[in-house]
This record gives structure tokens, C-alpha cells and sequence, in this order.
């Protein structure tokens, strides 16, 4: 398996078009409007190369969890500061601590002057659309949602962009891995919420531990997540450390010796549980061994999305006037979604590294398709 400690290097986000972690200070005040109107000073970034635009102001809306989640927002952010750095744009930023809170937050990105704001989340998508049609000036993205037809047209205003990334494949890889290494033939998944999100990891994951029980005459169990029936384990929030780890004991109880969370902030608790109960974990989103090290030691490898490199261009794109609303859709085929390094005690022999990647370009080639049954 190729060892790439990131998705996409921030030179590639110059050449690719959207149309086809750092620490943060504690601070959970849903309304806290933080902006930075200098470019941070970041001097390995390439910034000689790339065109410049103080003028422009990029503004972000956070999901609950807050932008320190090692998960989906702390990516997505990332792109903000990363555009920052790269292109010298201004920013603003709010954080969200409750759905309630949505839509106010976007309107205090549009009463700061953004340019574009940039949405962290599916449950933001009818703020995000609604605030789009009001301000017909600004650019907006939204991660993880794009606006379809039951036809499958476009429906988003010209000036809002959906991300969306195929995490069901990489997850199928992380299924794939996890039946290979369980011990117990029991592995377990738990989401923070039942919506499109966080269930593609969990058909990916248990498409591809049934995948290898076909190939190697197994009967790995999945538990917390039936791909038939669309039910499972949830702690029904994506902030509770205590209802993650309460939620994968009960997985462990039942046998499972690998854990792969997909719940956010919540998630953290379920690494925990393993990590107490002398199991394995799969994080999401980030590499789970820069974001969340303190759990790399039981880590076997993490479900990456490039939602920095996306939100970055993104940005970029509305800085240079080039931006569509075009929705971009991140898939293992084009570096938006991929598997994390192996974590350094996962001790992945050489035939089953082999047989990851040749998973991985049987997926790009479309040999093996990837989604909900």
C-alpha cells in the first residue's frame, strides 16, 4: 500500500478543478466569531507560486463538534487556513453547537462581508441553500452534501457547490483489512447519526468484510451495522465521548476486536474503549495517528477524506472568479478519498498490503463496485 502521509499535497490544488491538522485552542462558544484578516505565516507554503488575493474574505460554518474535533470539521478547516496561507485570503469562522444554530451562524458569515462561505456538514444543507438563494454574490460550499433531482440533475443555485466524497470505497479497503486481522471473526462500526454520511462508511466497511469472507471461505461477523436492513448501533450525536465508548463496549462485549467509529468527536470514546479492552480501532475523516496520536499505537489504519484540498480550491476557485457550482465528488480514482497509512503496530505482511492495493485499482477500474446493496 502506497504510504502517503496526505491525500494531496497543496501543490496539486493548483492543477486540480473542482468541477471533475493542527492544534486549536479549546473553544466551544457556538456563537464566537473568530476572523483573521493577515495572512498566517506559514513559510513553507508555496506562496510565491501562487496568485494572491487580500481583498477576498473566505468564511466557514462549523457542524457540532467544533472545528478541534480531529474529525470532519477540523479537516474542512483546514482548508480555510490552508487558503490563508496559500492564497492570503482573509478569513472568518463560526463555530456551531447545536442544529439551532445554523442558520444564525451563516447569516453572521454574511453580516462580516465573506466572499465565500464555505458549510461543514449534510444537516446544513437547508441553511446553506437558503442562504445561497439570498445572496446571489457570494460563493458558497457545503461539504459532504449536493443538491440532486430524483432525476439526478443539479439543483444548486450557480453559487453553491456541493462536496461530496465516496467514502464507501475506502471503507470497503478498511472492511476488507479488518476481517483480515480480527482474531475473534467479530469486528464492530457505530455512527454518530443514521444519515447518507455516516452510513456509506458503514456499507463500504461491511461490503468489504463480506468481500472477504466470499474470497477466503470466512465468516467474519459485523456487528452494529445490518447493510440490508439500514439499522445499527448509534450514539445519536456527534459529541459524546461517554455514549462512544459506552456504544463500542457493548461491541466489544459481543466480540468484536476492531472498532471503526464513524461519530465524530463521539468516535474518540469508541478508540478509548479499545484501546482499554486490547483492541483494534479504524478512525475516519483524518489519519487518525497526526490527528488523534494519542491512539495511533492501536490504530490499524483510518478512512481519509481530502475535504481540506477540496475546500481549498473551492475557495480558491471563488477568489480567481472561476467558480461553478459544479459538484465535486472525491473518489479513490481522483485522490478525494483514500486509506490512511497503516498504523505503526498494525503489522500488515506484504500479501496483505498487496492485496489492499489491488483492491483499491480493481475499485478505481470499477471490477468491484462499491455501495448500499
Amino acid at each position: 500500500m502506497k504510504k502517503t502521509a496526505r491525500i494531496a499535497a497543496v501543490g496539486v490544488i493548483a492543477a486540480l478543478a473542482l468541477t471533475a491538522c493542527g492544534d486549536r485552542e479549546d473553544d466551544k462558544k457556538g456563537d464566537d466569531t473568530k476572523s483573521s484578516s493577515a495572512p498566517t505565516d506559514v513559510s513553507s507554503s508555496p506562496t510565491d507560486a501562487l496568485d494572491q488575493y487580500p481583498d477576498f474574505k473566505a468564511c466557514m460554518v462549523s457542524d457540532s463538534g467544533g472545528f478541534d474535533d480531529k474529525s470532519f470539521n477540523q479537516t474542512s478547516h483546514d482548508g480555510l487556513t490552508n487558503a490563508v496561507a496559500d492564497y492570503g485570503v482573509q478569513s472568518a469562522e463560526v463555530e456551531s453547537n447545536d442544529p439551532s444554530q445554523f442558520a444564525d451562524n451563516i447569516q453572521s458569515m454574511v453580516d462580516e462581508g465573506c466572499n465565500s462561505i464555505t458549510t461543514v456538514g449534510f444537516l446544513l444543507a437547508d441553511d446553506t441553500i437558503a442562504s445561497a438563494t439570498e445572496n446571489p454574490d457570494i460563493d458558497y460550499s457545503i461539504v459532504d452534501f449536493a443538491y440532486f433531482d430524483d432525476k439526478g440533475n443539479n439543483t444548486a443555485p450557480a453559487n453553491l457547490k456541493g462536496l461530496t466524497f465516496n467514502t464507501g470505497q475506502p471503507s470497503f479497503l478498511a472492511g476488507y483489512l479488518a476481517a483480515a486481522k480480527t482474531q475473534s471473526g467479530v469486528v464492530g462500526t457505530f455512527g454518530g447519526l443514521n444519515i447518507p454520511t455516516v452510513t456509506i462508511f458503514m456499507d463500504g466497511f461491511a461490503q468489504g468484510v463480506d468481500y472477504y469472507n466470499e474470497e477466503n471461505g470466512t465468516d467474519v461477523a459485523v456487528l452494529g451495522w445490518d447493510r440490508e436492513k439500514k439499522d445499527g448501533s448509534f450514539t445519536e450525536d456527534f459529541e459524546s465521548t461517554t455514549k462512544g465508548q459506552n456504544v463500542a463496549e457493548e461491541l466489544i462485549s459481543q466480540g468484536a476486536d476492531i472498532i471503526f467509529p464513524v461519530a465524530g468527536p463521539a468516535g474518540l470514546g469508541g478508540l478509548q474503549a479499545a484501546k482499554d479492552n486490547g483492541a483494534w480501532g479504524i478512525w475516519v475523516d483524518t489519519d487518525g495517528c497526526v490527528s488523534a496520536s494519542e491512539y495511533c499505537d492501536i490504530l490499524l489504519t483510518s478512512v481519509m477524506k481530502g475535504m481540506d484540498v477540496a475546500v481549498e480550491q473551492g475557495i480558491a476557485d471563488a477568489a480567481a472568479g472561476t467558480f461553478s457550482n459544479e459538484p465535486y465528488s472525491g473518489t479513490l480514482e481522483n485522490g478525494g478519498v483514500d486509506l490512511a497509512p497503516f498504523g505503526p503496530n498494525a503489522d500488515i505482511d506484504d500479501d496483505l498490503s498487496a492485496t489492499i492495493d489491488d483492491l483499491k485499482q480493481q475499485i478505481i477500474d470499477g471490477t468491484i463496485e462499491v455501495g448500499a446493496p
